[in-house]
């Protein structure tokens, strides 16, 4: 069989699937999402998935208490998860001159990529499943090719998004459509192992 590793980019497929109006499935299980899209002969070895805590503004705590119970189920399903962080950056609008905070997300793609080499180089996947439009990922991709030629890395686009860039380098790509999203979702409750339980937001049903 051959060995599969997932790399999901959290904040490319949440906007691909909030820019496909697809919030119903925010609560998805991407172990169960990456087992969809294997091959015959194929088999799930592990899943990764980066993302960047919300940072509180005074203003979202729901948000941040919706990323929090996600997490910590994803967890639950054995899906180890890397964080980035947010970057403050100042806006500023050019026709009145206000300018205002914004927070930019940062390191997700260091983060894949740097797991992505260790894994080729630690021998830990004969397949990388890629789960992102995010052309930043080209150079690791085409880097882990040169250097272990046996070994296949295959793109999965996110709902809305492409890149003809990772087309181009990577072995492989497929568009994950909504009846993946919608077959793959986490049970609406999850027990903790402390008997707390986590629910499917109700803003997300």
């Amino acid at each position: 069989m051959a060995r599969v590793v997932a790399y999901v980019d959290g904040f490319n497929l949440y906007f691909g699937m909030k820019h496909g109006h697809f919030k119903r499935y925010y609560w998805l299980d991407v172990a169960a999402l990456a087992q969809s899209l294997l091959k015959p002969g194929q088999e799930l070895s592990a899943t990764h998935y980066f993302t960047a805590r919300i940072r509180d503004n005074g203003r979202n705590a729901a948000d941040q208490k919706r990323q929090i119970d996600y997490i910590e189920a994803l967890g639950l399903r054995s899906i180890q998860c890397q964080f980035g962080h947010y970057l403050q950056k100042n806006r500023k609008c050019w026709n009145c001159g206000t300018t205002w905070p914004d927070y930019e997300e940062k390191m997700t793609d260091v983060n894949i990529a740097i797991q992505l080499l260790s894994d080729a180089f630690d021998d830990t996947f004969d397949v990388a499943l890629i789960i992102s439009g995010d052309s930043d990922l080209t150079t690791p991709i085409r880097r882990v090719r040169e250097r272990f030629p046996d070994k296949r890395v295959i793109v999965a686009f996110p709902p809305g998004r492409q890149s003809s860039e990772l087309k181009r380098h990577a072995n492989g790509y497929l568009n994950i459509g909504e009846d993946k999203l919608r077959a793959s979702q986490l049970p609406d409750r999850l027990v903790k192992p402390s008997g707390f339980v986590l629910q499917r937001p109700v803003h997300w049903q």
